[in-house]
């Protein structure tokens, strides 16, 4: 990747997270942790791989992304707000009543956003029929979804992989957000689902590992799935929860905390810093 497009995507991927922080910030109320460890990884598919069209949501023939862990909508609204689906002023309105930004991504009124996610498990399914509907219809676009690490213990995650194998869905990419932390601990003691690149290689997935926060990693990575024929690919992301806020990082507590006011501005000044 040229490094002017790679500093590009960094600096979008630094106004991502501060988005994300304006939003919890704004509303007292959110995920940061999760949102942070995507931003990377949004910026390169809203920015550099996915084929869409800001001034027509519903174009039919857009490639579609499905926010499977939807408690991390923070991420996508920025991503959104800065491709110019709605202004980022929008923001700030974060869960908000009189908001079409909800806690969770809502189809319905949200322009941009191509399924509503909450429920852990579901995006995932949805994003492989729409994978299929595509090829039943022959239409070229892809279909992309993110899911968490700890979304990965539910059973449902499974039963779609199998299905997305069984119907040779090449033209669907899994990234899996392993930041290794959820709501209730670190995932390995939860509810141990690795290691997630043995087991979807065995449910019939192309299988990459790469570093979620390198943007040159990412860019490799969705090249090269775009390369892989009669499969499904799984992206395995390592990322860092919390990633670009010091007292963030790595912490099971900004899984669902918003920054008081005071946290707020260390985490924008360090953000900024590093921009």
């Amino acid at each position: 990747m040229e490094q002017t497009k790679l500093n590009e995507l960094k600096q979008i991927a630094a106004k991502i997270r501060l988005g994300v922080l304006e939003g919890v910030h704004a509303a007292a109320s959110g995920h940061p942790g999760g949102s942070l460890s995507i931003a990377d990884i949004m910026a390169y598919l809203y920015f550099e791989e996915l084929n869409v069209r800001a001034d027509e949501p519903n174009w039919a023939d857009r490639d579609r992304f499905v926010l499977s862990k939807g408690h991390t909508a923070p991420a996508l609204y920025a991503a959104l707000a800065l491709k110019g689906f709605f202004p980022e002023s929008e923001l700030s309105k974060l869960r908000h009543v009189d908001s079409f930004l909800q806690g969770h991504p809502d189809m319905k009124g949200t322009p941009g956003v191509d399924m509503s996610t909450g429920s852990l498990g579901l995006g995932f399914s949805t994003a492989c029929g729409m994978a299929l509907a595509a090829k039943i219809d022959g239409k070229d676009y892809r279909t992309y979804t993110i899911v968490g690490d700890g979304e990965s213990e539910e059973g449902q995650i499974w039963e779609a992989a199998m299905f997305a194998s069984h119907y040779k869905l090449d033209n669907l990419c899994l990234i899996v957000d392993w930041n290794g932390l959820q709501i209730d601990g670190t995932v390995a003691e939860v509810m141990n689902p690795t290691p997630h690149d043995k087991k979807l290689e065995a449910f019939g997935f192309h299988v990459i590992s790469i570093d979620g926060h390198d943007l040159e990693q990412i860019a490799a990575a969705f090249a090269e799935a775009k390369t892989v024929k009669g499969k499904p690919t799984a992206i395995i992301a390592k990322t860092i929860k919390g990633k670009g806020v010091s007292f963030m990082e790595d912490q099971v507590g900004w899984h669902g905390s918003a920054p008081n006011d005071e946290q707020y501005e260390k985490a924008v000044v360090e953000i900024k810093a590093a921009m």
